[in-house]
């Protein structure tokens, strides 16, 4: 599906990376929401690309003048400082802090964010199959998984999870909470939820199982204009949307006329999966192209012919929301003058992190390189600006009920309302043009 060709050594680019042995993985890291999937993909979501592991180096030697700064300092804590600290904790919180002052974006993991990465790489984990997140100091359900334990059960989409194991939920312990929601397959656990609808708490008890994260979803509207949400990017999404993209041209009869693939609030995910999903849409064109000082920081993705809609119209919403790979989507789809993009600034994350296992489960995530869209631009703390630029307050956007905003509702998503209306003007231009 996809072409990969070195680049040039004058381009210059944003993304970031994974090593794993025996290969190394390209990543490109969500940032701007947090999403509380403990029972999803996880807390964090990384893009993913493979390439050929590096070759060994031997590392550099550290100046006498700089160890002998850094023992000292070690000593000083170690004898003075006001509670005992072992060794271990100095030298991990040592390299952390060493890290984490080069970016925002590059940090040092311990076994268990390292774990996390891995998870949400997968797009599969054990647990009871919901996701989750902050809603105004609690945490809500936002949608649990089709024939996940927690469906099954009967727990339903703006559910607020208020204990797990009878340990109260709070923003304080939500990292706590969502461990203890996974486990190993067929173990139980318990979770209490409050429903408006029901004035008493409702206790639900789980056998936890594997749960396979699925990010698209899809809808056909009258006039056969189809629409694809993704949620995040992960190694099921590519595949995924291409069977959503069949399954409504089937459900139309075959007359597909224009689609709408909405990438608000996506934080990103995996790099090949946002390649894959642009090139679905692409007969030719650079996707995306990245560069850095090291040999594998430098790339880039051309797509190969074979259009999912055969030309048919395309519109992509997006937000401040819309990140990372999102980004990579929506700047490969705008530049190749594919898509129409209809909404607010997206997010502007375009560096890209190598995350490099080390010894006892430990790995460090550095920023390694930038990638730009394929007309070279940097969407680094910019974001990519719209076709259709909607503001929040035009009334195009408001919500005509009194019902809350849900996003990819009809009746309550402006936004939305408002693509499939330009989708249709362009499908009647089309067949205009076509006619004899």
């Amino acid at each position: 599906m996809l072409k990969q060709r070195p680049l040039s050594q004058s381009t210059t680019i944003a993304a970031m990376h994974i090593v794993r042995p025996p290969f190394r993985y390209a990543l490109i890291l969500c940032s701007g929401i947090l999403l509380g999937m403990g029972l999803s993909v996880g807390r964090t979501v990384q893009a993913e690309r493979e390439i050929e592991p590096p070759v060994k180096q031997q590392p550099a030697v550290l100046r006498w003048q700089d160890a002998r700064l850094f023992a000292e300092v070690l000593e000083r804590i170690r004898r003075d400082y006001v509670e005992a600290i072992s060794d271990d904790e100095l030298i991990e919180a040592a390299i952390r802090g060493l890290v984490a002052e080069l970016d925002p974006h590059s940090a040092f993991l311990d076994a268990e964010q390292f774990s996390e990465i891995r998870i949400s790489t997968s797009g599969e984990y054990s647990g009871v199959g919901i996701e989750i997140a902050l809603d105004n100091g609690v945490v809500r359900v936002v949608n649990p998984m089709e024939e996940g334990p927690a469906a099954k059960a009967g727990v339903k989409a703006g559910d607020t999870i208020v204990a797990v194991d009878g340990v109260p939920v709070s923003v304080d312990n939500i990292n706590d909470s969502i461990d203890r929601m996974r486990g190993v397959p067929g173990s139980t656990v318990k979770i209490t939820i409050a429903r408006a609808a029901q004035a008493a708490p409702m206790e639900f008890t789980l056998a936890r199982a594997s749960v396979q994260v699925h990010s698209v979803h899809k809808q056909l509207f009258e006039h056969e204009l189809g629409y694809v949400s993704i949620s995040h990017f992960s190694e099921t999404t590519a595949p995924d949307m291409e069977r959503a993209i069949a399954a409504l041209k089937k459900q139309s009869g075959g007359k597909l006329r224009g689609l709408v693939l909405d990438l608000r609030n996506n934080p990103g995910g995996l790099l090949e999966a946002a390649v894959g999903v642009s090139d679905a849409f692409l007969d030719k064109g650079v996707i995306v192209t990245a560069n850095g000082r090291a040999a594998d920081a430098k790339f880039a993705m051309d797509a190969k012919a074979g259009d999912v809609l055969a030309g048919a119209p395309l519109i992509v919403l997006v937000n401040g929301g819309s990140a990372s790979a999102s980004e990579i989507v929506a700047g490969a789809l705008q530049d190749n003058h594919r898509a129409t993009l209809l909404g607010q600034q997206t997010y502007g994350k375009g560096s890209v992190q190598t995350v490099v296992p080390l010894s006892d489960g430990h790995a460090i995530k550095l920023t390694t390189s930038k990638y730009f869209t394929p007309s070279g631009a940097s969407i680094h703390e910019k974001g990519i600006r719209p076709d259709i630029v909607v503001d929040a307050s035009d009334p195009v956007a408001k919500t005509p009920t009194d019902k809350p905003f849900v996003q990819g509702e009809l009746a309550t998503d402006g936004e939305l309302r408002l693509a499939l209306d330009k989708l249709q003007g362009a499908d009647k231009l089309i067949r205009r043009s076509q006619a004899p």
